[in-house]
């Protein structure tokens, strides 16, 4: 592969939409991106996942946790990268938990990876179920960041792509009664 450039890959495979949308967070937008068309291509993940992992391993982590279902593949390839393990923490009766025999012992140092975020809202749903093992969460890496959002860690976004978003009462799409999509994996 050429030399990586994220910002011309969102772009060259049609992830950076225009439209009016609901986010994952609940907040509305007129952009959007379609991670997928990232990480539906093993030869891209790949070095996102070496810059995430090179940024990450100062921290010297020993588990990547990820989100389930969109952060399972980025969280495998970032842990691929590091030589370390990699779960995912998933939802049951509507609460982020680990499943499937997961666990952390405590002190565990812990790499969380997410791939867009907006709120942070499922960032801080995994840190919370980490730190509830008692695991140490010692970096928090995103391949985009649409809004300057910390998480008490250090935070390694390989892009910042600041994009608007509204809440629903005050998005003005929704006010000129544009078609709203959902893209959003909390949503479908």
């Amino acid at each position: 592969m050429e030399p990586f450039d994220l910002g011309a890959e969102l772009e060259r495979r049609g992830a950076l939409q225009n439209g009016h949308f609901r986010l994952s967070s609940g907040r509305h937008s007129d952009r959007f991106i379609q991670k997928f068309r990232l990480l539906e291509d093993p030869r891209l993940v790949e070095p996102v996942a070496r810059a995430l992992a090179d940024a990450a391993r100062p921290f010297a982590p020993q588990v990547v946790v990820s989100a389930a279902v969109g952060g399972i593949v980025l969280g495998y390839e970032v842990a691929r990268q590091l030589g370390t393990l990699a779960i995912f923490v998933e939802k049951e009766g509507g609460f982020p938990k680990l499943r499937r025999g997961f666990a952390l012992a405590p002190a565990t140092r812990v790499l969380v990876v997410e791939d867009v975020v907006t709120t942070g809202l499922s960032v801080r749903e995994v840190i919370d179920v980490v730190r509830a093992q008692g695991a140490d969460v010692v970096a928090a890496g995103v391949i985009v960041r649409r809004q300057p959002v910390e998480f008490g860690v250090p935070t390694l976004a390989l892009l910042d792509l600041p994009f608007e978003s509204y809440d629903a009462a005050d998005c003005v799409q929704c006010a000129r009664g544009e078609p709203l999509v959902e893209p959003g994996s909390r949503f479908t």
